[in-house]
């Protein structure tokens, strides 16, 4: 079914059609492939670094013990470049990304003279809206998940793998360290659901995809710059950046719930303030284009 015959045929389905047909269009752009090919890269790289800086001991080269505690366990398993991976790319590559798929999602079909077309009954705004953002929330999943996946690839490839020692020192079988590797991709995930708000609601400000993207990934940039700054560390709890990290409470024993669920509430609550605001401006504006 096209584009077209899921937009003016009325279908029990056609809400799911228009989902299916979103996620094709979004996932055919050759900008998302070129997305998803470069956090992809993103693992490789870090554990080819890692191999190269190994000794034949196991240790670092020059024998000098230096580096972050993380760069030892990679070597010891290559189960924990999963989580190095997530942590190197979710404090700019991953909303990055999502700061592209979200930003251009209402303000490039603008700029491309095909909002109006879309907005064609059935297809109201905010079925339209709702669709947009699950299908940049499936672009969340699959790009952390590539992330992941890449991760764990090379991880096999160029790291033993086996039973692993969580941060609390205890030791839990590779099963259930895959299993958690899993559940932490679904938390990074989720972690971005404010920033695909927040995008959206830019994308519905101006009729330029471009525009809207740069927007967005400048406010990331801003707000996690200004996360680092001491002197607000009272405003500091409420930037959506500011728990991201607590994911690595997932690799504790027990697990430490207390960030991760003011992370996930704190994700939950922008979705909210920036989807309604989305919703306020795009069911309001006047399309021309």
């Amino acid at each position: 079914m096209s584009r077209a015959e899921v937009l003016v045929k009325p279908s029990p389905l056609w809400t799911f059609g228009l989902f299916r047909s979103e996620l094709i269009t979004t996932f055919r752009r050759w900008r998302t492939l070129a997305l998803l090919g470069v956090l992809a890269a993103v693992p490789i790289l870090v554990g080819i670094a890692v191999k190269i800086e190994t000794g034949d001991d196991g240790g670092p080269r020059g024998g000098g013990g230096g580096g972050p505690a993380f760069v030892s366990q990679i070597t010891n398993n290559g189960l924990f470049l999963v989580f190095t991976a997530l942590a190197a790319t979710l404090p700019f590559f991953l909303p990055m990304a999502i700061g592209v798929i979200a930003g251009d999602a209402i303000a490039g079909e603008s700029n491309a003279g095909t909002l109006r077309y879309l907005l064609v009954a059935p297809a109201g705004r905010t079925r339209l809206l709702l669709t947009k953002y699950a299908t940049v929330m499936t672009f969340c999943l699959v790009a952390t998940l590539v992330v992941a996946a890449s991760a764990l690839t090379v991880g096999a490839l160029l790291f033993p793998l086996g039973d692993l020692t969580t941060i609390s020192g205890t030791q839990i079988s590779f099963g259930e360290g895959l299993g958690r590797a899993f559940l932490i991709a679904l938390v990074v995930a989720a972690s971005l659901t404010g920033v695909a708000a927040l995008g959206l609601f830019v994308s519905t400000l101006t009729g330029s995809g471009i525009a809207a993207m740069a927007t967005t990934v400048g406010l990331l940039i801003t707000v996690q710059i200004l996360d680092q700054i001491p002197q607000l560390h009272a405003l500091q709890p409420y930037f959506f950046s500011h728990y991201w990290l607590s994911f690595a409470d997932l690799m504790r024993e027990p697990v430490y719930w207390d960030d991760l669920v003011k992370n996930l509430g704190l994700q939950a609550l922008y979705a909210a303030v920036f989807g309604s605001a989305a919703w306020a401006r795009f069911t309001t504006k006047d399309i021309t284009a």
